[in-house]
């Protein structure tokens, strides 16, 4: 049985860690008005009638995937991705972000590919990228690591937090591109290790493309389709990033709910070659996307034209329901039902 902590990453504790650093920061939100708290996708503060979004995130090991491809050229999309897709679940617009390269060594033309990337998705999310910082780092960094820090911004009165969720909701699901920027530690040990694949080799499930170009496809940017609806005039109760952790991400939203989701699309193929390789469905379903990258909450009565206007523009469809037991049921591709 191949799991996420037999790979090196042990979700559990992380999820300490994290409890802990957090625990430790939090009286420093005494120090200004703050507007969320730790552990949703964004926080945010005020300023004036608005409120100014902030979140930070990496590419993660999915750059060591670029390192065997030597292909640098995507993963500031990623980078752009990771950020401006958490700053969307608070209700906001992102619109700035600054970048963090650290490097063992300079090397000009890798920091122009990973630039490119940058750009493409800053172009395509409609940011600008104002700034940043680059770190020579031998003997603390390996080859480079790249993470961005992005803001935005929204209206105080159309912050979005989950508060408003109540059972009978409707969970309406964003196709994702596949993998994205989460469980590649995983991914690499199932693919690499496990069924003993190569780079370059045609991925089994899928022979029209290899396993590198398939890992290396670009996290999925929900800023145009999220961003076009929250200018309407939509009731959206809630928003979620669906990254590492995979559904249960939707716990960030509100306490004393639950979601049974029980019409997902069928996942990419990689999702079902990573699962042939002896990794459980719920620890497939608790490390990846599974399909879904973005998840938009909305009450019933507003489900068809809000689904209706997001795929002008992505690829969506009503996924589940938010129920009233604070637990998150999966009906998976195996026609099998998990819970969380």
């Amino acid at each position: 049985m191949v799991t996420y902590s037999e790979s090196g990453v042990d979700i559990d504790l992380e999820a300490l860690t994290v409890s802990k650093l957090a625990s430790k920061l939090k009286p420093t939100l005494n120090n200004r008005e703050v507007l969320t708290e730790s552990g949703h996708f964004a926080a945010l503060v005020p300023l004036g009638d608005k409120a100014i979004a902030m979140s930070t995130d990496g590419v993660g090991s999915k750059i060591l995937i670029a390192e065997m491809m030597n292909k640098y050229d995507t993963v500031g999309i990623d980078c752009i991705a990771m950020v401006v897709n958490d700053i969307l679940c608070v209700g906001a617009e992102p619109i700035a972000l600054v970048d963090y390269l650290a490097v063992e060594k300079p090397d000009p033309d890798r920091a122009e590919k990973i630039a490119e990337g940058l750009v493409k998705g800053a172009n395509e999310s409609n940011i600008a990228i104002i700034g940043g910082e680059t770190a020579s780092l031998p003997g603390i960094i390996k080859d480079f690591d790249l993470a961005g820090t992005g803001i935005g911004y929204v209206d105080k009165d159309r912050i979005i937090t989950g508060s408003e969720i109540e059972e009978g909701d409707i969970l309406i699901g964003l196709r994702s591109s596949g993998i994205h920027s989460n469980g590649y530690s995983l991914a690499r040990k199932a693919i690499f290790e496990k069924a003993g694949l190569k780079i370059d080799d045609a991925l089994p499930t899928n022979p029209n493309i290899t396993v590198g170009e398939e890992l290396l496809k670009p996290t999925k940017l929900y800023v145009k389709p999220i961003v076009n609806i929250l200018k309407k005039d939509f009731n959206i109760k809630g928003l979620a990033h669906i990254t590492g952790g995979g559904f249960t991400n939707l716990n960030r939203l509100k306490d004393g709910i639950g979601f049974k989701i029980d019409n997902l699309p069928e996942p990419q193929d990689i999702f079902k070659f990573i699962y042939q390789q002896d990794v459980p469905l719920k620890e497939m379903y608790k490390v990846f996307n599974m399909g879904i990258g973005f998840v938009v909450i909305v009450p019933p009565k507003e489900a068809e034209n809000v689904l209706k206007e997001l795929n002008k523009t992505t690829e969506a469809s009503i996924i589940g329901k938010v129920i009233s037991e604070e637990k998150i049921i999966i009906k998976t591709f195996e026609g099998t039902e998990i819970e969380y």
